[in-house]
């Protein structure tokens, strides 16, 4: 279930005592984004890492390194979570 959809009918809790079921469920959605974002982040490094062998093989390998492979790499952000 989306956020968007689940959220509106979540109780917010007291502001006191209870935190609800609303702060939870935001919790709990940006924890499975960000491992869906560490997932896909090495999803993509393992296609590079084919794509970059695959190169290698087929062009010159200063081509590859000092005009391709700058290009394919993803920023160096780092998650909660990721190694």
């Amino acid at each position: 279930v989306a956020i968007n959809q689940s959220l509106p009918t979540t109780p917010a809790g007291d502001h006191f005592y209870d935190v609800g079921e609303k702060a939870r469920a935001i919790r709990m959605w940006i924890s499975s984004v960000l491992f869906k974002i560490v997932l896909y982040k090495a999803q993509h490094r393992s296609l590079l890492n084919e794509a970059a062998t695959a190169l290698q093989l087929a062009s010159p390998n200063d081509v590859v390194l000092e005009n391709v492979l700058p290009f394919l790499k993803l920023p160096s952000y780092t998650f909660e979570g990721e190694d």
